[in-house]
């Protein structure tokens, strides 16, 4: 959800994927999730990658995102989240990192999502340079000026999130008259998909964005 600061190893063996899951807090008791998300599971011992990871974050960012602290409840959900989200977000791929960051926002708009549309919408600023086109994102894509290929290539993600039942060839079609090739098509799909899945899942667990995100590149 939020930008990572780097990719890093947190494969299941590296992370102590075999862990116990934590212990969720009793009624009434403690809330070490509080201002993270409203479900009170305590942090898993954390291996040395994964705080290596931690630390990487608060010397790129200066913080690690809720989301990341969020997962840490579980060292396989971290490992599985973590490594999933670097590889659609970070690795190379035909779609640029803001591109992806887009996809994220116009995603996350549609679905309401109020961690992924203040950690990704800080994003896109950051990697456009331009706080306008961060606001506009958020609040709807379409209001946005964007050059046809980029509209394309959200309505389709969009199409993803509303109604995918009723996509056809038609679309990726569409998807290729503005110079996606079918790889880029897959990492759309992927990104979106992904990002649907995040959404429900923030929301569920009322999952809060860390407060520096709002000041980001404004």
């Amino acid at each position: 959800m939020a930008k990572k600061a780097g990719a890093g190893k947190t494969g299941a063996s590296a992370t102590g994927a075999s862990a116990k899951p934590a212990k969720a807090g009793k009624p009434g008791g403690s809330r070490p999730m509080q201002g993270v998300m409203a479900l009170a599971l305590e942090q898993a011992p954390l291996t040395p990658e994964v705080e290596a990871y931690f630390a990487k974050c608060r010397e790129k960012i200066g913080f690690v995102p809720n989301v990341l602290l969020s997962y840490a409840h579980d060292m396989a959900k971290f490992d599985a989240f973590a490594k999933f989200y670097n590889d659609l977000m970070l690795a190379p791929s035909g779609l640029t990192k803001l591109e992806r960051e887009m996809i994220a926002v116009a995603v996350s708009s549609e679905n309401h999502c109020f961690y992924c549309l203040t950690a990704h919408g800080a994003a896109v600023r950051q990697l456009s340079g331009d706080p306008q086109l961060g606001e506009s994102m958020a609040m709807n894509y379409r209001a946005a000026d964007l050059p046809a290929r980029q509209r394309a290539m959200l309505d389709f993600a969009i199409k993803i999130t509303k109604a995918c039942w009723e996509i056809g060839e038609a679309d990726r079609e569409a998807l290729r008259g503005h110079g996606f090739s079918d790889r880029d098509i897959w990492d759309i799909a992927a990104v979106a998909s992904f990002f649907n899945m995040s959404n429900r899942m923030a929301i569920a667990v009322d999952m809060r964005p860390n407060p520096e995100y709002h000041a980001q590149a404004r």
